[in-house]
């Protein structure tokens, strides 16, 4: 599974069984989630950050 981060576009490295190395938001309205890679998770510190940017 090819994921990309949903902030800058790039693939998420996977580690052992498949799990990605980054994290998963939802914004608090939706149940769609959001996937963020490591580099982004770096930059944007709060959720409330990453939420603005998506």
């Amino acid at each position: 599974m090819a994921t990309k981060c949903n902030i800058c576009g790039n693939k998420i490295a996977e580690l052992m069984l498949g799990k990605l190395k980054g994290t998963v938001v939802k914004k608090p309205s939706s149940s769609k989630q959001y996937y963020i890679c490591f580099e982004c998770q770096k930059k944007l510190k709060t959720k409330e950050e990453i939420l603005k940017k998506l």
